[in-house]
């Protein structure tokens, strides 16, 4: 069975009702990224920053999957598919999808503040203020900040060098790490980026562009790979 790796971005999310992540004027639901998505904004302000993100888990829990998440869960009809998404909803498993690697951590989860490993479901949207882990600490939004290590980035890598092919969707290719995924795909195999706006990416032989948004690309290029 061929394998199948995908990098989806904030661009297939918008489509089922969630604002991406910073918007032209550089905010973030209104909010200042340094405000409430970096260790500091934790550290200066952690009632903010909470509230902010019990925000954020009370709108993802609102939306549903669209049909571009729909037609990756199609492809597993016939492919082995990966999914590494930089997006924080839980929509591509709300979907179906199988198999998922979230690079900037799970809206849906909270861990502990002293020990990383440490990591909670939450039932429904709200980390309370008097919530704690395990060791007494209190819980934080399970996210990967501004200026915080990718955990799961050598995993993505390496998953990434198996592909027999590599689908980037939603995604303008300028956050990294996550953006230097592309360059760990093996020479040779096809590279197909769903964007209406074609992000700019090196120029490499077997890139096909679909300037399409995610549910209309996708749901494309799935009919085209189920044949």
């Amino acid at each position: 069975m061929k394998k199948i790796v995908v990098l989806s971005g904030a661009g297939i999310s918008a489509e089922s009702g969630i604002p991406t992540f910073r918007a032209s004027d550089g905010l973030w639901e209104n909010h200042r990224i340094e405000d409430v998505a970096t260790p500091e904004a934790w550290e200066r302000n952690p009632t903010l920053v909470q509230n902010f993100y019990n925000e954020r888990r009370k709108q993802a829990l609102s939306v549903q999957p669209n049909a571009g998440h729909l037609a990756l869960v199609k492809l597993e009809e016939k492919y082995d598919v990966t999914i590494i998404t930089q997006n924080v909803d839980n929509l591509h498993e709300k979907a179906g999808s199988s198999t998922v690697i979230h690079l900037h951590g799970e809206l849906s989860k909270s861990r502990s503040c002293v020990d990383e490993t440490l990591i909670y479901d939450i039932e429904g949207w709200e980390i309370k203020a008097e919530e704690r882990c395990e060791k007494g600490s209190p819980l934080r939004p399970h996210i990967v900040w501004f200026g915080e290590a990718v955990p799961m980035m050598d995993i993505a890598a390496s998953v990434t060098q198996e592909a027999d092919i590599f689908i980037v969707v939603g995604t303008s290719l300028n956050v990294y790490p996550a953006a230097g995924l592309i360059f760990a795909v093996q020479k040779g195999v096809p590279i197909y980026v769903v964007d209406p706006y074609s992000p700019e990416i090196q120029k490499r032989a077997n890139i096909t562009f679909i300037a399409e948004p995610a549910t209309i690309g996708l749901t494309q290029l799935a009919d085209q790979l189920m044949r």
